[in-house]
């Protein structure tokens, strides 16, 4: 019995003891379970697991919110008038009118000392108008000869008033009475026969010239006005006009020092008036051209010659022009029947008093062809 009653004695709260049936005391945690106070403990990191799925909002806005940028500019009702100024001009990109072509020369509307008058002239506009150029014609050997070597005859018209003979062979010396009226020298023969001479059909370049020696002016009387012109024309001429006048010729006057291109005006600025003594000639350089058309020009279908005018006083060359490129499209009248297409005769033009002689040898010339 005494072993029973120790246990109960000794544990009065387990079995057996005088606790039995007794409801537990209620103990603080810290007096039941004693804190270990050396030891520090942290909270895990981030929410509890309950709470770890973080959702960022979708990007733009909710579906029923959809939002539309505005139109560019102002609304209609206030359309901008402000307009942007232009730009300014570049002024780097005007070009060197050093390189380009010389501007056509102006005409003049009367010559300072032409002597013909109105009805000549009309005589002769009606005159071309029911005689056009002809063709040009199939030249024989002997005649192309004949023109190479010189032996060129002069015509006097009936309009000419004075003498005129031939020396020798290409050499013809001419005098005209004071007062006489305009007339035209013109050759027998072309010297340049465009049937066989072409340099379309050729390919080579083909030159003429002459020259004209001014031995007197004036003469008779000291208020005579007279004077040369020397030029070519293509066939037929009026003869009472002085060769550059009429359609199918030019020439260079010694009264004016002007050129005539078809010219029935008063000519264009060239050189300064003959004087005696002076030696001048004449020439037509024709090749087949390699230069563009010119702006504005119809369509080419094939080649096209080109023509160089040249003139010379005492054996040097005293200026020339293109006889294309130097035409004024407002108030020229073309180059019709001095492009290569027709025969081209030499033709000398004379009024008033006044001794000459006409070289077409090149003999007796002071300027030689190269």
């Amino acid at each position: 019995m005494s072993f029973f009653k120790s246990l109960k004695g000794d544990f009065p709260d387990k079995l057996g003891g005088s606790a039995l049936g007794k409801k537990p005391r209620n103990e603080p945690l810290e007096k039941k379970y004693p804190l270990n106070t050396g030891t520090t403990y942290n909270p895990p990191p981030g929410p509890p697991p309950s709470h770890q799925a973080l959702y960022s909002p979708p990007p733009g806005p909710p579906p029923g919110q959809a939002m539309y940028a505005p139109p560019r500019g102002p609304p209609p009702s206030h359309k901008e008038t402000i307009e942007d100024p232009p730009p300014y001009h570049d002024w780097t990109s005007i070009p060197d009118t050093a390189l380009l072509p010389p501007p056509p020369t102006l005409g003049h509307a009367i010559s300072p000392s032409g002597n013909a008058n109105l009805s000549d002239a009309d005589r002769a506009h009606e005159w071309c108008r029911f005689n056009p150029l002809k063709r040009p014609h199939q030249p024989r050997t002997d005649q192309i000869e004949s023109v190479r070597t010189g032996d060129v005859r002069l015509l006097k018209p009936q309009e000419y008033n004075g003498d005129l003979l031939m020396p020798s062979k290409g050499i013809w010396k001419g005098s005209t009475r004071a007062g006489s009226k305009d007339s035209c020298l013109i050759t027998s023969m072309p010297l340049y026969f465009a049937s066989a001479e072409s340099p379309l059909q050729t390919e080579v370049t083909k030159t003429i010239y002459f020259e004209l020696k001014i031995r007197s002016l004036g003469r008779g009387r000291g208020t005579d006005e007279s004077s040369l012109a020397l030029g070519f024309c293509a066939m037929p001429y009026p003869t009472w006009r002085m060769p550059g006048w009429e359609r199918g010729s030019l020439a260079v006057h010694g009264d004016d020092g002007r050129k005539y291109v078809n010219d029935t005006w008063g000519g264009k600025d060239f050189t300064s008036a003959f004087q005696v003594g002076d030696t001048v000639g004449i020439g037509m350089s024709l090749s087949v051209s390699n230069s563009p058309p010119e702006y504005g020009a119809p369509p080419q279908t094939g080649a096209v010659t080109n023509v160089e005018v040249f003139f010379t006083r005492n054996g040097t060359k005293d200026g020339g022009w293109n006889l294309h490129e130097e035409l004024d499209r407002d108030n020229d009248l073309g180059v019709d029947g001095l492009d290569g297409q027709f025969d081209l005769y030499g033709a000398v033009g004379v009024f008033g008093g006044a001794e000459f002689d006409v070289s077409f040898h090149r003999r007796d010339w002071l300027w030689l062809p190269r």
